[in-house]
């Protein structure tokens, strides 16, 4: 195996590691001492799901997240540097998009260090793919403003956007406050404009449906808790 700083991607939800990630990942995953992992816990978690008899305690791990300084981050990757490949696991999907790995992968770059992303399940790629939008031109915002009126302005601007340059606009919110977002969209776009619900992606309860705004109205689905991306278009 190359020596080199894997992206490892995890399940989206409860769902097996052999429906969304090749087994290559696997043999690549088996090889690495070194961890750097949004949570340790969850990490230890993915592993064992990946091989119920990997030996967790020979493992070491580095904990990323919003709190991590940068020169704790160029710490963590003496290993690799050392010459002992190491990983990146976030707490769903792919490393270091819309994710603190991203700080790792440019610490990396700059430092001449290889960088190999594995392949695996990206709820932003698979909701466009689902969502009959333009997959030619799309734009991801992370969250929105949770102040109402900022959000609804947020909002609208990202509409005039869909319309001015034809582009697919995306964003997330935090699953409690699904169902807020729902309603704020629907009351805030234009009747004609589409909404595209992605719920639960890749889960067996996976949710994946585009209408009009005005299709939506009192028919929104339950989305409380749920992880989901919104997409607007037209």
């Amino acid at each position: 195996m190359e020596t080199a700083l894997y992206l490892i991607p995890v399940t989206l939800g409860d769902t097996s590691i052999e429906s969304v990630l090749p087994s290559y990942n696997k043999s690549i995953i088996l090889e690495i001492k070194y961890f750097i992992v949004e949570d340790i816990r969850s990490a230890r978690r993915f592993l064992k799901k990946v091989d119920k008899d990997i030996d967790i305690d020979q493992l070491n791990f580095f904990p990323l997240n919003k709190h991590t300084s940068t020169n704790d981050i160029s710490g963590y990757l003496k290993p690799l540097q050392e010459g002992n490949s190491m990983g990146v696991i976030s707490e769903a999907g792919c490393p270091a998009v819309a994710d603190p790995g991203a700080d790792v992968v440019a610490i990396a770059q700059r430092n001449n260090l290889k960088v190999v992303p594995l392949v695996g399940p990206s709820s932003i790629i698979l909701s466009v793919m689902g969502s009959g939008f333009n997959g030619q031109s799309f734009a991801f915002h992370g969250y929105l403003p949770v102040e109402p009126g900022d959000r609804t302005r947020r909002i609208k601007e990202l509409e005039q956007r869909v319309y001015s340059e034809n582009q697919t606009q995306l964003f997330i919110e935090t699953p409690y406050r699904n169902n807020k977002m729902a309603e704020d969209i629907v009351k805030s776009c234009r009747p004609t404009t589409r909404l595209c619900i992605a719920a639960n992606i890749t889960c067996p309860d996976e949710y994946i449906k585009t209408k009009s705004v005005k299709e939506w109205i009192g028919k929104l689905p339950d989305l409380s808790k749920k992880p989901c991306i919104f997409l607007i278009y037209k």
